[in-house]
């Protein structure tokens, strides 16, 4: 699991926050998502509807301020994606 955070932290492609996200998801543009164990349980909900039965992978991380870490921002964040 530490190469796919890896991947995240390297990658040139990657948003940041669930308005992002979900903007994405609706373009089919999303490769990865990872999300925050610790996120609410609602926001996580929208984010595996939005993402349906679509072959999208996704990344559980240890805490909002773990993904926010790896994203190189100074706030906690309940999810990220790799775009295509």
């Amino acid at each position: 699991m530490e190469t796919m955070h890896e991947e995240l932290i390297d990658a040139e492609n990657r948003i940041v926050g669930l308005k992002q996200l979900l903007k994405e998801l609706e373009g089919d543009c999303v490769e990865r998502v990872y999300i925050a164990d610790d996120a609410d349980v609602h926001i996580k909900g929208k984010i595996r509807k939005a993402i349906g039965d679509r072959d999208i992978a996704t990344v559980g991380v240890e805490s909002m301020d773990m993904l926010g870490e790896i994203c190189e921002i100074d706030v906690g964040a309940a999810c990220a994606a790799i775009l295509k």
